[in-house]
């Protein structure tokens, strides 16, 4: 068993790839705030890319860890030097390990803030990249306007508040740049947001605004914020991949990261102080990722919601068991083929047809063991920003939103806490309380679920939706998922009917 570290990279099985390039050459050029699996799957291996091909030494990433969790990250990175093991994992079960080196330090930041600072305010740090998750960025969802009641923010918000936040970091360290004549760095959001750029500029500048007006007028006519698309699926670590690692390839690395082999990246090529040359490690520099956004939102992450509580109270527990069940992906398919894809405009270079059953494929991946856990938490930062605008497109034009009040009336049957088998299920969500409350109501009010404008705005006053919506409400709790699926599909032949299970949701609606 060879421990990861600088020192070992020779020792490990041959197997194992290892960076091509002198580590002691890499400087800093990029902090990133959120470095989770995801990121150093994605944008840290491309990076990795590019320096084993003898390029962009000068673009080290220094992460940032600011939540207490994040300390673990940051104990396990530095006892590796900053190194550790992607596990690429084909479905036929062949697995490509591959050690990544793009970064080169981690921070902890409520442990030192003056250290992350410092590394901002550096010259050579031309970017700040974010994966702070979709809820990181403090949108009402309502309103579209910045939640600057958060305590989070309100706590730098105060006069000589030491950040606590990415964006206290980010608008802090731009202060110091700016006092000192320093060009400011590109503002680089990844996370799965249409317009993650535009929502990073729009959210930070009204932090700004607030925090140091002087400063904001600066900051909005210098800073840039690229928006990005970037897809590969990476489910959360587990003590059962650790353990594969050391038992096929010897290697024991505190956090490698899993993912399956398909990877993109769609970038707006808006980098005033420069950037790696990312176009020569795969990544599509586009003038306009628009279309590339929206065709994965609302294929790929709404079909994650579609499949993930409805699978979940069916009885099965990853996402490619979901995938391997023809009742299941015919749903999917059909929520992809005629309520996602006729809202998206034709995506330069893409085959949507293809793309929609390459997704299927992806899922059904039985290496990944994506948990439908992971794809059900944070519900109330993914819904409204996947599948709502969805709805509200195809209610405005006429179009069908019979799979998508299905997929919503699923996560309300999901958020009672408890299965089909009457087993609990833990509910992980920033507004759980809230959500929780409105779903142990729907006994006495099948529309409680909806009324919760931060979520759904006005659509609980939609008739033709709340009608799709209870009716599927009331399937979920008199038959369950998997029958109110086959009634979907075979409308004529199911002894519970559509209409039949709307009529009685109005009058007694059943529950689990």
């Amino acid at each position: 068993m060879t421990q990861l570290d600088a020192t070992t990279l020779a020792a490990l099985d041959e197997r194992v790839a290892v960076p091509a390039y002198d580590r002691s050459e890499m400087t800093g050029g990029i902090v990133h705030f959120g470095v989770g699996g995801f990121h150093r799957a994605h944008q840290a291996m491309y990076l990795d890319t590019l320096m084993n091909a003898g390029q962009a030494l000068d673009w080290g990433i220094t992460g940032v860890g600011l939540l207490p969790g994040d300390r673990r990250m940051h104990d396990v990175l530095h006892a590796q030097d900053c190194l550790y093991t992607l596990v690429v994992k084909d479905p036929d079960g062949q697995m490509h390990p591959r050690v990544i080196g793009s970064i080169v330090d981690y921070l902890f930041g409520p442990d030192d803030p003056e250290a992350v600072l410092r590394v901002m305010g550096d010259p050579a740090t031309r970017i700040v990249s974010l994966t702070i998750t979709e809820g990181g960025y403090l949108v009402n969802q309502a309103t579209g306007e910045f939640d600057a009641a958060d305590p989070s923010i309100q706590a730098d918000l105060a006069e000589d508040a030491v950040p606590g936040t990415a964006f206290g970091y980010i608008v802090e360290a731009l202060r110091r740049r700016r006092a000192a004549g320093v060009e400011p760095f590109t503002v680089m959001s990844c996370d799965n947001i249409q317009g993650n750029g535009e929502v990073a500029h729009k959210m930070i500048g009204a932090f700004a605004r607030l925090k140091d007006p002087e400063l904001a007028a600066w900051f909005e006519e210098h800073v840039t914020f690229p928006n990005s698309m970037v897809d590969r699926i990476t489910p959360v670590t587990t003590d059962a991949d650790r353990a594969q690692l050391a038992e096929e390839f010897g290697v024991e690395d505190g956090w490698p990261v899993v993912c399956e082999p398909f990877t993109q990246w769609a970038l707006e090529d808006r980098f005033p102080t420069g950037r790696p040359a990312y176009d020569e490690a795969g990544v599509q520099l586009v003038p306009d990722v628009t279309p590339y956004e929206l065709m994965k939102l609302r294929l790929l992450n709404a079909s994650h919601q579609a499949l993930c509580y409805l699978g979940f109270l069916a009885g099965y527990r990853y996402a490619h068991e979901v995938c391997q069940d023809d009742l299941f992906t015919g749903f999917l398919l059909a929520y992809m083929d005629e309520e996602g894809t006729p809202t998206l405009e034709p995506v330069p270079g893409v085959d949507l047809d293809s793309y929609q059953h390459q997704l299927i494929e992806r899922f059904a991946n039985p290496e990944i063991r994506d948990t439908l856990a992971r794809l059900c938490a944070e519900s109330s930062d993914r819904i409204p920003k996947w599948l709502v605008p969805v709805i509200r497109q195809n209610l405005a034009g006429g179009g069908q939103v019979r799979r998508s009040a299905l997929v919503v009336a699923s996560w309300a049957r999901y958020a009672e806490g408890v299965d089909e088998q009457g087993e609990p299920i833990e509910i992980v969500d920033r507004r759980k309380d809230a959500v929780m409350q409105r779903a142990a109501r729907q006994g006495e009010d099948p529309l409680a679920f909806l009324r919760d404008p931060d979520l759904f705005g006005d659509l609980v006053e939609d008739e033709r939706f709340t009608r799709e919506y209870t009716a599927a409400l009331a399937s979920l709790h008199e038959v369950g998922a998997r029958a109110t699926l086959e009634a979907l599909r075979h409308p004529d032949s199911s002894a519970v009917g559509r209409g039949a299970a709307a009529e009685q949701s109005q009058t007694n609606p059943a529950r689990p």
